[in-house]
């Protein structure tokens, strides 16, 4: 059913028509991205659910969320076994991921939520491996993994507003890794404002500046009239091509 929305913005992308969506935009820019890498014109009507393709190129979007979808499985693999340093539940993780049935068919089909969960575990296995860098703070594996797991908030926001739970939970986790830090006597305060700096730019300068990066890209790629139009101000209106109002001189 979903794929009549996603599929249909997706190419609004490639067509570079404005619409307006309840999501944020890295998810459908992501799909236009990859329709438009293997070879779809994006002139598909995405109608009604079940409209047979013909002789569109629906494959690369939905290998590509199939791809991402498939990354489940070594990210959940590797956040078990770092977790547990137990090569039997990790790989238990694995094979219940690989044969679970929800999971393989919300990956096969043009959708937000594979995007999303790539996102979402991403930050969780990036958040793990940041926290198993911990005794050697500032080396290069540890800003690595603290900066990805901002990259990857960023992803899960940028995708669906349900990525804020892998917000909260990032974010409490570094409340309490700072607030452990504070507790340690033989470290000084001056050591414990550059753990301080460093969170707060990578877990929260960098999303936030990616978060904002995607709707300049967003704006900047659909600049042509389209069923979006009517939710935005007249002066917006003003400056997409083939809209009545188009380059019209409208008072603030």
């Amino acid at each position: 059913w979903d794929e009549t929305h996603f599929g249909k913005m997706g190419s609004y992308y490639i067509n570079r028509t404005f619409f307006f969506d309840v999501h944020p935009p890295l998810g459908k820019m992501l799909i236009g991205l990859a329709g438009y890498l293997s070879g779809y014109d994006g002139t598909f009507a995405f109608q009604k659910p079940g409209d047979r393709y013909e002789h569109h190129n629906y494959v690369g979007m939905r290998g590509f969320c199939a791809f991402l979808g498939s990354c489940l499985v070594p990210f959940a693999y590797l956040t078990v076994l770092e977790l547990s340093k137990s090569l039997p539940a990790a790989l238990l993780t694995a094979f219940i991921l690989i044969f679970d049935t929800g999971c393989i068919t919300l990956s096969q089909y043009i959708l937000l939520d594979p995007i999303l969960m790539f996102f979402l575990m991403g930050a969780v296995l990036s958040m793990v491996k940041c926290n198993t860098c911990a005794d050697r703070p500032f080396s290069t594996s540890w800003w690595f993994w603290l900066s990805l797991t901002g990259v990857n908030l960023a992803g899960a926001m940028g995708v669906k507003f349900v990525g804020l739970f892998v917000v909260l939970l990032v974010g409490l986790n570094t409340i309490y890794d700072l607030w452990d830090l504070l507790g340690n006597l033989s470290l000084s305060l001056v050591m414990f404002g550059k753990h301080l700096l460093a969170r707060v730019l990578c877990l929260i300068v960098l999303p936030l500046a990616l978060y904002m990066a995607m709707f300049a890209v967003h704006f900047a790629v659909l600049n042509k009239s389209g069923p979006g139009d009517g939710f935005f101000s007249s002066a917006f209106q003003s400056q997409l091509i083939g809209n009545n109002l188009h380059n019209v001189s409208v008072p603030e």
